[in-house]
């Protein structure tokens, strides 16, 4: 069996029980370079084998997994975060299936997930933004042009912005185009959960600048939307006014909070 695992947003402890287990248990672990908190490899057993994927192609890296499982051992590929994003693990599912191999998935916390926390923020404040966009700037991995910066600026929905700290200028004019004032509130969050992380909160006009004077020029998320400003509805859920399941509503009005 191969397992794709998670490795989290950054912090040695951010990663699932299951996924500390399965390192813990691996033979072969296969990491993806200087994204992966190298603290984690400390969990594998003194004879496990351990490569950078940072340093292989598509071809080494499956050469290395299939014959660790046709050897009979427990291989780990250790992505960031989870997998499922911006993990480039579909290709490597196929191959696999094209070889007739297992593997399952074990799910990570994403660095966006990571990034609220570092902002103390919730990405789905009531009247505020019920929706949250995870998307990137167009780089040498290209965006269909339906899923454009500024195709989803245009609904003010909350914004989480991956692979795009190089771009922050192009990344502001986008966002700028497609509806958003000058005067939006955003964020940098530089490796978040990691001891080095920062917290930079800006604005959609000053991205760029509010990077270049922290010379943070990668391993950033950036946040864009109004949920970064303080004010929103009650939830409904534990409005006094509110009858749920559980409980009766009274006559008591929700209120906005600030």
């Amino acid at each position: 069996m191969i397992t794709f695992v998670g490795a989290g947003p950054g912090a040695e402890d951010l990663i699932t029980v299951r996924g500390q287990r399965l390192l813990q248990e691996a033979d072969i672990i296969v990491y993806a370079g200087s994204l992966v908190n190298p603290g984690l490899l400390s969990m594998a057993g003194a004879d496990c084998e351990i490569y950078n994927s940072a340093k292989m192609t598509l071809e080494e890296v499956m050469d290395v997994m299939t014959a660790g499982e046709r050897a009979g051992k427990k291989v780990v590929r250790l992505h960031t975060g989870d997998p499922c994003l911006y993990g480039a693990i579909r290709e490597q599912m196929d191959a696999l299936e094209k070889a007739d191999i297992s593997y399952e998935v074990c799910p990570g916390v994403s660095s966006f997930c990571g990034a609220a926390a570092a902002l103390g923020a919730e990405y789905t404040l009531p009247g505020v933004s019920q929706s949250v966009v995870i998307t990137r700037m167009a780089g040498r991995t290209p965006v269909p042009e339906r899923e454009s910066i500024q195709s989803f600026a245009a609904h003010q929905a909350t914004m989480v912005i991956f692979l795009s700290t190089g771009m922050l200028k192009e990344l502001s004019a986008e966002l700028i185009s497609g509806g958003y004032e000058k005067e939006t509130p955003a964020a940098i969050v530089y490796k978040a959960t990691w001891p080095e992380e920062k917290v930079l909160r800006c604005t959609v006009g000053t991205l760029a600048e509010t990077a270049a004077a922290e010379n943070v020029t990668k391993t950033a998320l950036i946040v864009v939307g109004r949920i970064l400003e303080g004010e929103y509805d009650r939830s409904k859920l534990y409005d006094p006014s509110f009858t749920t399941e559980f409980r009766k509503g009274s006559d008591t009005a929700g209120q906005k909070t600030e």
